[in-house]
C-alpha cells in the first residue's frame, strides 16, 4: 500500500511509521474492535467525502455494540478526518477510522482495557476492478443469532477472509456468502444487487448483512432512476437467472459481475448507468445529492 505522512491517534497527528501499538493489544488477540471504511473523491470544487455522517454514525453504533466508550464526539471525529485527509494532502483516496481495546489487560472480558481511536488515510483504486468473477463460498455468512453480524466489527471478517482465500484460489476475485437459510447474504465486503427483466432486487437485511452504505445509497439512486428496487430474500438458483449482477461497496464503489460460478454475464447497460450516475454522484457532477458530500 501507499504510505501518506501522518495517522490521527488519540487525537495527535503522528508520522506514519511511528504509529505502533504493543504486541499484547487485546483486539489484536480477540477481535474486539470496529472501523469504517470510507473514501474521498477529487471534484472540481475541492476534494469530498462520501457520506460521511452516516459512516460516523454507523462507527460509533458498532463501537457501542461492544460497550467501548469512544472518548470523542462524532463531530470530533468527522473534523479529525478531515484534517488528516488535509495534512495529507490527499486528494482521493481511501480513509480508515478504527476503534479497538488497547494494551494492559488480557483475558476475553475487555472491561477496563483503554481505549484507542485512530484515522488512516491513503490513495487507493477501485478494489476489485472493471468487473468481477464470483465464487459461491462453502462458508455461509455469520449467523445473527453468533454475532451482531450487521454491525461493522473487526473479528467478524475472519469470515470474509475464509471466503475470500478460497475464492482466489479457485481463480476467481471475490466470495459470495449464503446466509444460514440457504439464501444469497453479500460478499466478504461488499452487497450484491442483481436486475432481472428491468426490476433489480438486493437481499433483505434481516440482521445478518451489513447495513452497507453504498448499498443504501444506491437503493435510492437506483428509484431515481426510475428502476423498481425490491428488498427480499434471494435463491442462489434465482440469482444465476439475473440478467445482470454487481456487487457495491466503499472498495468495490458499482463492480459488474461477469461470472458467478459456471455461469457467465455479459455487461449490462441497466448496471452500467447505475455505476454511471453514482460516479457522477461522488463526483459533484450531480447537485442533486451534495448532501452526500462534505468538502474537506
Amino acid at each position: 500500500m501507499q504510505e501518506t505522512e501522518f495517522i490521527w491517534f488519540n487525537g495527535k497527528l503522528i508520522k506514519w511509521k511511528d504509529a505502533k501499538i504493543h504486541v499484547l493489544t487485546h483486539s489484536l488477540h480477540y477481535g474486539g474492535g470496529a472501523f469504517e471504511g470510507i473514501r474521498v473523491y477529487k471534484t472540481k470544487k475541492g476534494s469530498v467525502v462520501f457520506r460521511l455522517k452516516e459512516h460516523i454514525k454507523r462507527f460509533f453504533n458498532s463501537a457501542e455494540s461492544l460497550d467501548m466508550k469512544v472518548f470523542f464526539s462524532q463531530e470530533e471525529i468527522i473534523n479529525a478526518i478531515k484534517e488528516t485527509v488535509r495534512v495529507n494532502k490527499l486528494k482521493e483516496g481511501y480513509i480508515r477510522p478504527i476503534i479497538f481495546h488497547g494494551y494492559g489487560k488480557m483475558g476475553l472480558d475487555p472491561t477496563g482495557c483503554e481505549v484507542n481511536v485512530v484515522i488512516a488515510v491513503w490513495p487507493w483504486p477501485a478494489y476489485i476492478g472493471e468487473s468481477a468473477k464470483v465464487k459461491t463460498s462453502s462458508f455461509i455468512r455469520i449467523h445473527p443469532k453468533s454475532l451482531k453480524a450487521d454491525k461493522k466489527i473487526c473479528g467478524h471478517y475472519v469470515n470474509s477472509i475464509l471466503g475470500s482465500l478460497e475464492a482466489k484460489k479457485q481463480g476467481f476475485d471475490e466470495s459470495l456468502f449464503l446466509d444460514y437459510e440457504g439464501n444469497v447474504a453479500e460478499g466478504p465486503g461488499e452487497n450484491i444487487f442483481m436486475i432481472k427483466d428491468g426490476k433489480i432486487k438486493t437481499p433483505k437485511l434481516k440482521g445478518q448483512i451489513l447495513p452497507g452504505i453504498t448499498r443504501d445509497s444506491i437503493i435510492k439512486v437506483t428509484k431515481d432512476l426510475g428502476y423498481e428496487v425490491e428488498e427480499e430474500d434471494i435463491t442462489l438458483d434465482e440469482l444465476k437467472t439475473a440478467d445482470e449482477l454487481f456487487f457495491v461497496g466503499t472498495a468495490a464503489e458499482v463492480t459488474p459481475i461477469s461470472q458467478l460460478d459456471d455461469v457467465f454475464f455479459k455487461e449490462g447497460k441497466i448496471a452500467e448507468r447505475i455505476r454511471k450516475k453514482f460516479l457522477e454522484i461522488v463526483h459533484y457532477e450531480d447537485e442533486k445529492y451534495s448532501d452526500w458530500l462534505d468538502f474537506i
